[in-house]
């Protein structure tokens, strides 16, 4: 009986959290698990996330402004040219054709692609409100790739999607607290009241 109770107690301990299974050695030295926040791996998201926010800010830049690059400088926000109709209107032979070229040009399109560019590269550049960031700007990819469906170069894989995965995994791995202000922003009261601004 006290065999078992021992057992028992054993068990009960492997289950509470211990790692039932040792780190791997080399020459004597426990190998740390690999995590996003020790080692050069940190610097590499760190990277990615500013590439990523930047390609979003830059979007949303060239299309408010017209610096020539996507847009010409006519077709600017500020000068009243919509930033969605040029996409949109060109998916129309599309599979989703008719939905999407029905919201090219709207208003409030309009705003919420501009609100959703500039806040994504903002706080991906930045490295704050990462979880909303990653949710947003991944559902605003997802709906760019469903606009170009079907795809012409690949059945089912672009840059849409890569980019939305990455977007989690920089989500997922906090990547906000490397070379970004993520630290202080999750000290602030708004984020410690409401997590989800992480």
């Amino acid at each position: 009986m006290a065999t078992i109770e021992g057992r028992n107690q054993r068990n009960h301990r492997l289950h509470a959290g211990a790692p039932t299974v040792p780190a791997p050695r080399t020459n004597g030295e426990t190998i740390p698990a690999a995590t996003t926040g020790a080692g050069p791996v940190r610097y590499v998201w760190a990277a990615a996330r500013i590439a990523v926010g930047w390609v979003f800010l830059w979007a949303f830049l060239d299309k408010l402004f017209g610096w020539g690059f996507a847009t010409p400088a006519a077709k600017a926000w500020v000068n009243g040219g919509s930033p969605t109709t040029g996409f949109l209107k060109g998916t129309a032979d599309h599979t989703f054709g008719g939905l999407f070229t029905t919201l090219a040009g709207q208003p409030w399109v309009d705003w919420l692609f501009m609100i959703g560019l500039a806040g994504a590269g903002i706080a991906l550049t930045l490295g704050i409100g990462m979880r909303i960031a990653a949710a947003a700007g991944g559902l605003l990819l997802l709906m760019m790739w469903a606009a170009e469906l079907p795809l012409t170069t690949n059945p089912f894989m672009d840059e849409h999607i890569v980019y939305a995965i990455v977007l989690a995994g920089l989500a997922l791995t906090g990547a906000g607290t490397t070379l970004g202000l993520g630290t202080q922003w999750a000290a602030t009261p708004l984020v410690r009241r409401f997590p989800i601004l992480k």
